[in-house]
Order: C-alpha cells, then structure tokens, then sequence
C-alpha cells in the first residue's frame, strides 16, 4: 500500500504496534497456503503466481514499524480485503494458448512497474493505513498509485495463464475494495499539507484521463 498519514485511534485492547506486527504474521500465513497450493498446481505457469505475491510477503517484513496505525475497522477491512484477494488465488488452467505470450509480457511488465513503486517506497510499503512517510519520485511522478496499477497489469495477466471463475469474482472484489480504499486513504493523507500538494502536481490516482 502507498504510504499513508493516518492518526490512530487505538482501542482498549488494540495497540497500534500490535496490530502492525499481526498485519505481518497474516500476510506471511496467506503467503505460506498459496505456496502450498501451487506446489500442487500442475499449471506450469502457476509458479508466476508464487512469484508476484512473494513481493507484499518481503515489503510487509521488512517495513518500518509505525505506532501511527489506523485503528478504524473500516480501513483494515478494505485494505486486507484489497491485498488478501492476490493471495486467495487458485492456480486454473490456461485461458487460451495463443493468448499465453500476451499474459507472460503483462506479468513482467506489471509486476516491473509494481517492484519500481516498491523499491521508491522501501521500507515505507505497508497494508493498513499508516504514515511511513510521503514517496513522490519515481513512478509516484506520474500517478498516485503506481503499485496498484501494477497489480491490476499483474491480475489480468494471471487470468490469463490460470483461469477460474472464482478468481474473476476474487479479483472483482478484491478490487471494489481497492478503490475505496484508495479514497479512504486520500480522505486522510489530504489532511497532510505534503500529500495535499502532491494531489495537485499528480492529478491521476490510477489511470490518467479516467481514475
């Protein structure tokens, strides 16, 4: 997730700092059951799968810690919702033959993009709404969300190469969520003065000239 300026508002049992580190340990176990099932997948593109959702498992690690963490049950939903969906995947069969050298460009292309976002970031990535600070170099310079365009290359990229109806309905709502996290996320960063200039440099959240 794009760096984020959140004011937490912790609960009676719920620090901050404990929900970052179980934000952690739930990302690495959905990573640990879709090894497991593509170890199974006889799909021999299934291994691309693994590959691109590894990057959230790293970056979620390896990310600087932050007591500054949206406590609100909303932005938690919507953001695992969002990231959850990728690795809820099931490895399915090849769309179309002819369509496996589009698919395999799309995978590198998006997930290139996604690991540009991500090296800006660095330790900034996270899931939950948080504030890791303010990225706008890079591919930050041209829309605000890099990453998840990135994803949504990646995505239909996969569709392609291990097709399921139910990853369609993963995908779809899995990316509901995103977009209104991505509003949410801005409804509060814009209470940044940093971020707020930013908005009026970068127009575009996702697509230029339509999101």
């Amino acid at each position: 997730m794009d760096s984020t300026a959140v004011e937490s508002k912790p609960g009676s049992w719920l620090s901050p700092a404990f929900a970052d580190r179980a934000e952690q340990v739930a990302i690495v176990i959905l990573w640990a059951f879709l090894a497991w099932r593509v170890d199974l997948s006889d799909n021999p593109w299934a291994p691309l799968l693994l590959l691109s959702e590894s990057t959230i498992a790293f970056f979620t690690l390896i990310r600087r810690p932050t007591t500054r963490l949206s406590m609100r049950l909303g932005d938690w939903m919507l953001a695992m919702t969002a990231t959850c969906a990728g690795l809820l995947i099931v490895p399915g069969y090849v769309l179309s033959e002819s369509l496996v050298t589009v698919g395999v460009l799309l995978f590198i292309g998006g997930n290139l993009f996604q690991l540009w976002a991500k090296l800006v970031l660095r330790r900034s990535f996270g899931v939950a709404p948080a504030n890791r600070g303010v990225k706008i170099s890079g591919p930050y310079k041209y829309v605000r969300h890099p990453m998840y365009v990135g994803y949504g290359i990646v995505h239909v990229s996969l569709l392609l190469l291990m097709f399921m109806p139910i990853n369609l309905l993963i995908y779809a709502i899995g990316w509901w969520a995103q977009i209104l996290r991505i509003k949410a996320e801005e409804r509060v960063l814009s209470q940044d003065p940093a971020y707020s200039e930013y908005m009026t440099k970068v127009k575009w959240r996702l697509i230029p000239g339509v999101f």
